[in-house]
């Protein structure tokens, strides 16, 4: 696998979980006919300690669906932070095609939802990473000790822009965005700290729609593509495909992307913890 797809896929094993919206926590100028969402200084009030959602992943091969590995996202409360985490893994009737076991974790400030520590311990097929970064955006920088391995790990000072954030963090943010009291093409803008680079993405809102579930029935979704900028890492503007619970805890249900060969796409399996009551299917 290749560092672009590596990072893509990173991307999209995070975005499993979070490209929804809550409340009325982030200023947005209505004026615009597109609207550009500011996503800093976010206070949470869609998600709380315990919650936790498991995504079943499939991988298309000449046209084939296979069950191939599961993600699974946590929240803990711990006290001035929250720690998100998430974990994807496949599974061991898979591991002799890609083996994929990921460990994300993220701390963010409760205040501000931006993260104070990430630690990332990543094996896909041969590809081993280890990355714990310390933030300081007071000073608009990080130290990331990363390398092959925890034993291995060298230091290195990364500069961040304003208002960035990690993938978990960025993902937890958009659920506190009102997106259904937007017009459609609204757009949120991120700053994604991964792999010690900054990388932009937008998470274009495309409106309310009805979307078969497997397992679920129809459900009323919101529907996002996320863009890209294109450059080394990543080919193509867009490609990844995100239905939302058109409900109070916008916990995405499905989502779908393009890879190097073939598509994954992830379907919500199982879910506890959550805030609010969820309805889904008709």
């Amino acid at each position: 696998m290749t560092k672009g797809n590596q990072i893509k896929y990173s991307l999209i094993v995070a975005a499993f979980l979070l490209l929804g919206s809550g409340q009325h926590h982030i200023n947005v100028d209505l004026s615009d006919p597109i609207s550009r969402i500011n996503p800093c200084d976010v206070a949470n009030e869609v998600f709380e300690d315990g919650e936790r959602i498991t995504y079943k992943v499939y991988y298309n091969w000449n046209f084939v669906w296979i069950a191939a590995g599961e993600v699974i996202f946590e929240v803990k409360d711990k006290g001035d932070q929250y720690h998100l985490s998430a974990i994807g893994r496949t599974f061991k009737s898979y591991d002799w095609f890609f083996k994929v076991r990921d460990y994300y974790d993220s701390y963010v400030h409760k205040e501000s939802m931006r993260p104070s520590i990430t630690e990332r311990n990543v094996r896909e097929g041969k590809y081993t990473m280890y990355d714990r970064t310390r933030y300081d955006h007071n000073n608009a920088e990080a130290v990331s000790f990363k390398g092959k391995t925890k034993e291995t790990a060298d230091e290195q000072l990364v500069p961040l822009e304003v208002c960035t954030h990690d993938v978990l963090s960025s993902l937890y943010i958009m659920r506190n965005v009102e997106f259904q009291s937007l017009p459609e093409g609204s757009n949120l803008p991120m700053q994604v700290y991964l792999d010690r680079q900054i990388f932009p993405l937008d998470i274009v809102y495309r409106g309310v729609v009805e979307k078969r579930v497997k397992g679920h029935g129809k459900c009323s979704t919101l529907f996002f593509e996320p863009e890209v900028v294109i450059g080394n890492i990543f080919k193509d503007k867009d490609g990844m495909k995100v239905w939302v619970s058109n409900d109070n805890n916008r916990i995405p249900l499905l989502i779908e992307s393009p890879v190097s060969v073939g598509s994954i796409k992830a379907v919500i399996k199982d879910y506890k913890g959550l805030k609010y009551p969820i309805s889904l299917g008709k």
